[in-house]
């Protein structure tokens, strides 16, 4: 445990990959500190005044133990992870998002990255996925569509994620809009076979700029309501965040799993989880990469309710949060 005055802004800059902080044993009258570049964790107390300054307090389905080992084997993901996300706090949600892709190509060209590129077993070619667009009156339905390959999103589904969604944007006569995932899961995240094909970081990024859904998910989600089940995972759960209502079957969980790939959250989820949960949990969800259930999600009011089939069908019952 590190003692937080440590951690006072007159001392020697702290320079370990980590910092565990006991909130049940720490002074509560001492409260000037300035974080480090690594994250900084609280255990114990959760209403200790020094609480909401640190990264993230450890609760379930985190532990110490499984953080400690993440962050160690990827100190510096995880250190950009926090940095970037202690930086959201204070900047509109469209430059968030530029932050994040900056601070994502800085992870692609880091050593840690390119050790998880080097030992991932090589899959087998796919077909392209992909996404049905619907439009009944008002409504806007968009439906990830590859279920054998339990929706991972690919080159071609990213596109027309981004098509229907600036579409649902433009035109304000829309004014439901549904994300939705067929098959056993919502989505298992970006497809992992096309990381690494961009080697360049800097054109990696404007790539981000171009394609990727999250800028105009971020303009239309006043107007966005996502149902998953199954498996919701890395990028599928950035999106669905930006709903302004999100509903999870009872057998939903939600991970994300980048930092073990030396990576942070790309696709948005900085900034829609950190606006939907906090900055604490998502930082507790980036460092663990442990498995969140739809409990613990409407718990935590990252889903609205639990509810047996999508919104639009009644035949299920709602457990709200």
């Amino acid at each position: 445990m590190l003692d937080p005055r440590r951690l006072w802004p007159g001392e020697t800059p702290y320079d370990g990959p980590l910092a565990f902080i006991d909130l049940d044993s720490a002074d509560p009258w001492f409260r000037d500190i300035a974080l480090p570049a690594c994250p900084v964790i609280g255990i114990g107390d959760r209403t200790h005044p020094l609480a909401t300054k640190l990264d993230t307090v450890i609760e379930p389905p985190a532990s110490a133990a499984a953080i400690e080992r993440q962050v160690l084997a990827h100190p510096r993901a995880a250190a950009v992870a926090v940095e970037l996300l202690r930086l959201l706090r204070g900047v509109p949600a469209e430059q968030g998002l530029v932050a994040e892709s900056l601070a994502y190509g800085l992870l692609q060209g880091s050593a840690e990255h390119a050790a998880w590129l080097a030992q991932r077993p090589r899959a087998a070619p796919r077909p392209d996925g992909r996404v049905e667009v619907r439009r009944e009156g008002d409504v806007l339905t968009v439906t990830l569509a590859a279920p054998k390959a339990d929706n991972a999103i690919d080159r071609p589904m990213r596109d027309v994620l981004r098509e229907a969604f600036a579409l649902a944007a433009a035109d304000l006569e829309i004014r439901h809009i549904r994300l939705r995932g067929e098959g056993r899961c919502f989505s298992l995240g970006a497809e992992l076979g096309e990381f690494g094909t961009t080697r360049d970081p800097a054109t990696a990024h404007a790539i981000r700029r171009l394609t990727l859904p999250a800028p105009m998910l971020l303009r239309c989600s006043d107007r966005l309501e996502a149902h998953v089940q199954g498996a919701c995972v890395g990028a599928g759960l950035e999106m669905a965040a930006f709903a302004l209502r999100l509903t999870a079957a009872p057998d939903a969980w939600f991970q994300l799993p980048e930092l073990a790939m030396g990576l942070l959250p790309g696709a948005g989820g900085c900034v829609s989880l950190s606006r939907r949960i906090g900055r604490q949990r998502t930082a507790l969800l980036i460092l663990s990469g442990r498995r969140l259930s739809a409990r613990r999600a409407l718990d935590w009011w990252l889903v609205n309710a639990i509810v047996d089939e999508p919104p639009g069908d009644d035949r299920g019952a709602d457990v709200d949060g």
